[in-house]
């Protein structure tokens, strides 16, 4: 396998689905102190979802609580607990294109801008043909860092080799 040209920093955020987002709110919210900072509505990725967060700065988690807009339509939002999980990578576009040169199958949409602002591309749960490895179930959002949380994290593994 060729040496990877991009670095996986860390957990951006953990989506949540489900049938009805105010019983999410109040677990994640009204008892856990999450801050709710920001919503998201989307025909096209059939979900309503609020943009919830813990931690601070560069380590700022975002935990996304959601519900499909139509139960019956895909993406099917709310039919795993957990959806899906976004990680930070320091280059986006160089990520897709090794992983893809590596076999790794993306779903369909390529890199587009995501709910909370940032470029984004989704890992598909499983291998075809084609693409033979995938995300073993689990849905895999690659979401680009911005400079400032590349500089955190690389200063913050720095730190840790001394």
């Amino acid at each position: 396998m060729n040496q990877r040209p991009f670095r996986v920093l860390g957990v951006q955020q953990i989506a949540i689905g489900g049938p009805d987002k105010q019983r999410l709110r109040k677990l994640w919210v009204d008892l856990f102190g999450l801050e709710v900072t920001g919503t998201f509505r989307s025909e096209r990725e059939n979900v309503d979802e609020d943009i919830c967060a813990t931690g601070a700065g560069a380590f700022k988690v975002e935990v996304d609580l959601m519900q499909p807009l139509d139960p019956d339509k895909k993406p099917a939002v709310h039919a795993t607990p957990l959806n899906h999980i976004g990680l930070w990578v320091d280059d986006l576009p160089v990520a897709v294109e090794w992983l893809q040169a590596q076999g790794l199958r993306f779903a369909p949409g390529g890199i587009r801008r995501g709910a909370a602002g940032f470029d984004i591309c989704f890992v598909h749960p499983k291998g075809n043909e084609e693409f033979p490895l995938g995300g073993e179930g689990v849905l895999i959002e690659l979401v680009q860092a911005p400079p400032e949380v590349v500089r955190a994290f690389t200063a913050l593994a720095q730190s840790a080799d001394i």
